[in-house]
This record gives structure tokens, sequence and C-alpha cells, in this order.
């Protein structure tokens, strides 16, 4: 078994990309190879085969790598509940919440849940590429690192150190980063990757010379900017708009401050029929076809940041003129008349009355509900799939007009009597074709375009396999993931 890790410079340097891209390259030559993220930190999650729960990007590498997402991939994630807390979730089980100072003690109990997950998946798979988090430079960190070099040195693997160049300071970023690391994390250091250049990369190359001079390393490539390629965002909320055709459906989301598994819109936001609007803090929601309330997660205290924007008056206005309304998770717990918190599970114990739109109560427990569910869209009795994340438990006379009707005999969610208004627990419901055309139409886009969202991802991670091929040294990555020039395993 052999491990190879990618570390960036800065976080969004393009580390899950990257090792989205070595996964597919990897898979295409025949090679048996796995993800991993020894400990993530994301609000956008998906519940894996094994029933758990882990970061949204290890699910789309395992899809690069044509697997079927795992805990194992994803042994630690935290998602942050307050801007000093989070809550703490191994192998796929949330634990406990604590703040960032009780974590850092906590290290050490995590690093042998990582050192699990990684013993187990080498049992399985020859290859393992390995995705670290943030820099491997931030010096308050390094005390019982876990995600970048305190993993690396632990099982004694090879690092390729990736920097963004669209940012400005390239060179300083990966000299300084390097600078910064003992001399035995910087021998780990194998290479480095350059990412999202734009230009005539001969204007680049005295650069290139000078740092590989300067370090003694090679530069392993350089990949270019790419306008249009979309992956699934790890955290950071992607606003990019595909180009759109004249008649458009308008839809808003609210962004609320803890808002969670924002990739749900990502098939929204791709789609040829709609414009999708993001509104920020301070902002009025403009005129719309459908307002969307996300997922959340601390559903009161974004329920009152929402009204202390005003949020909730530009809603009924706009449910007096006739448009829709849709819930998701979070966002379908808000539609109700009271969020109930009894444990303090996502901040200080009490209750909260909800927008009063659906006649229902919500309830936090303990344990979470994770679940990859299949089902019909009870709009038009079309196939859905998605997933829940959520301790929620919602009751109420308004679940006797069910949005959903899932395969296991469970219903999900609730619709208003004058269809006004659909709210649902399930993510990723806009991922499944038939589903997303219906709730266009619902929401009043006459001759939807059927968009499939799952070729629209495998497409961008073969595009992501052909740059690796295109750009970087082949025969260097092979060697460093184990292999000889002709082995495929």
């Amino acid at each position: 078994m052999t491990t190879l890790m990618v570390q960036g410079t800065t976080s969004d340097a393009g580390k899950s990309t990257l090792v989205t891209a070595l996964c597919r390259w990897l898979t295409r030559q025949g090679v048996s190879v796995v993800p991993f993220k020894p400990q993530n930190m994301a609000l956008n999650s998906a519940v894996t085969a094994d029933g758990g729960e882990i970061g949204r990007a290890q699910a789309v590498q395992a899809q690069a790598c044509g697997l079927q997402p795992h805990t194992d991939m994803n042994p630690v994630l935290l998602k942050p509940n307050s801007d000093t807390g989070a809550q703490v979730i191994i192998h796929g089980r949330a634990v406990t919440t604590m703040n960032a100072v009780a974590y850092h003690g906590y290290k050490e109990i995590a690093m042998q849940a990582v050192l699990e997950s990684h013993r187990r998946l080498g049992e399985q798979y020859p290859v393992i590429v390995v995705e670290g988090a943030g820099s491997p430079a931030e010096i308050n960190l390094r005390a019982n690192d876990i995600a970048n070099m305190g993993f690396a040195e632990a099982v004694d693997c090879p690092v390729l150190l990736i920097a963004d160049i669209n940012r400005g300071g390239v060179f300083a970023h990966l000299v300084g980063t390097l600078e910064l690391l003992s001399p035995s994390e910087q021998a780990r250091v194998k290479g480095f990757i350059i990412n999202r250049f734009r230009g005539d990369i001969a204007l680049l190359q005295p650069g290139l010379d000078w740092l590989e001079a300067r370090t003694g390393k090679p530069v392993v490539g350089v990949l270019p900017y790419v306008m249009d390629l979309h992956l699934e965002a790890e955290d950071g909320l992607d606003q990019r708009q595909t180009d759109k055709v004249e008649q458009v459906l308008n839809v808003v989301v609210p962004i609320l401050p803890r808002i969670s598994n924002h990739t749900d819109f990502d098939p929204l936001r791709l789609h040829p029929q709609v414009n999708l609007q993001f509104v920020g803090a301070g902002q009025a929601i403009p005129p719309a076809d459908l307002i969307i309330l996300p997922g959340s997660k601390s559903v009161r205290s974004d329920l009152a940041y929402l009204r202390a924007n005003g949020w909730d008056s530009a809603i009924a206005r706009h449910l007096r003129y006739g448009g829709k309304l849709l819930g998701i998770c979070g966002g379908l717990q808000m539609l109700g008349e009271q969020l109930h918190d009894p444990l303090g599970l996502e901040g200080a114990a009490g209750s909260s009355p909800g927008l009063g739109l659906l006649a229902m109560s919500t309830v936090l427990e303990e344990h979470k509900q994770l679940r990859n569910v299949r089902g019909r869209l009870l709009l038009e009795g079309v196939e859905v799939s998605g997933y829940e994340i959520h301790a929620g438990v919602t009751s109420g006379a308004a679940l006797e007009r069910p949005a959903v009707q899932l395969d296991d005999n469970r219903c999900d969610g609730a619709q208003s009597v004058d269809g006004q208004i659909f709210g649902t627990y399930l993510h990723g419901l806009f991922e499944t074709p038939a589903a997303c055309s219906a709730l266009l139409r619902w929401a009043g886009l006459e001759n939807v375009q059927e968009v499939d969202y799952h070729a629209l991802r495998e497409r961008d991670i073969e595009r992501l396999a052909d740059l690796v091929e295109k750009h970087l040294d082949g025969a260097l990555l092979r060697e460093l993931c184990g292999l000889s020039d002709t082995a495929s395993l």
C-alpha cells in the first residue's frame, strides 16, 4: 500500500480538485485507488453507504474512483455551529460538540480514529490519495496536527504542495510554506503543483526554474484556469452561473450564517432555465418565482438572523403575490410553528417560534437521522432520490399532506393546502432529473429542459483527469504512488 498526500499553501488552493483529478487519472489506468481526508471542517456533507456522515468533497472523490462513499474516507468531520465551536463527527457519527480550545486537546483521540481508518483502507486498496486541510504552515495549529504534516509524519508518506497562482504571490506561498516546515517535513515535499494559471507558460518558466533551483524540488506541473469547471465546493459558496436562455425561472436563496449542504443548489445554478440568486446580509429579497430556505446547522439562530434581515416579511409578501416557497431540512423546520432544542444541541437550550406557515413543530433529538433514500415526489409522482442528515423530528397536522413518499414506506415533508409551500428533509432532490423538472414546473417554469446533473459532474471529473494527463509529470506521479511505468493493479 502506498499513500500520497496533497497539501496546499492556503485554503481553496485546489487540494480537493487535485485529489479528485488524481483519483480518476489513476482509476483510468486500472489502479485500485481510494480517497482519504483525515480531518475535514465543512457544513457540506454526504451520507455514506455504511450509514455515516463525511465531507461532501470525499463523496465526489469516491465517485472519481468508482466507489461508494464510506466513513473511513473522512474519519473526522467538524461541522461548525458557531464561530468558536463545532460538532465533532468520528467515523461518521456525532460524538460531541466542543469549542476550538477543547478540540485542540482532543486531537490525540481523533488521531487514533484517523490512523484506524487509514489502516483499514490500506488493507483494501494499494493506493490512497490523501487531501490535507488548510495549510501545513499554520504555526498555531502545528501541535498535535492530524490534518497535514502531523498525519504525513505518522504514516510516513510523500507530499505534493499545491498553490493557486490566481491569488497572486504563488512563489512566496510555496517557498514561504516550505521554509516554515521542519527539516523532516520539508523532505516529505516531493514537488510543487501550480494551479489556475492563465496566459503563456513561457512567461512563467523563469519563475519555475528559479523555484526548482531555490528549493531543489521539482515542479510537477502547472494546471490551467478552467472557467466552466464544476466540482462541488467543500465549503465555500459557488455563485457562478452558466449561460441562461431568455425565459428563466427566478430563484432566490437567503444565505444563512450556518447554511449547510448548499451544494443542493448546484443543479439549479447550472440549469440553463434558472436564474439563481443568493441574497446576503443587508440585502433585500428581490422579486422571485421561488424562494428556497436552505439547510442549517443552527436552525434557531439562523431563523433569528432571517428575521433580523427582514426576510420573514419579504417571504410573507412573496406568498401574498402568489410566489412559491420551498424549505429543505432546516428550511423545512423553519416553516413550522415551533422549534424546540431542549438539549442545547445547536446552541442554548430552548424554543423559538417558527414562521408559522405550516401546522407542525420540530424537536431536536440527540441522535441524527442519516439515510440515503429513494421515493416519489408527490407533486407529479416522479422518482426522486436524496439523503437525510438531521437531528430534528417533526410532527403535526401539516404532515398529513406529505411532499415525498419514500420507498421504505415512510412519508417525508409537507405541502400547504394552497400548493404554494413545499417542504422536505431530502438534500440532493434537484439531482434527480425528473424531480428537478417537476419542482421547476411547480414553481412556474413552462417547457422545462431536463438536465442530468450526475452526467455533468461525471463529465467534469473526466476533464480533470485529462488535465492531469496533459499538464502534470505522469511518470513522477506514478513513482510517488508506488507504481512502475507499466504496472496497474
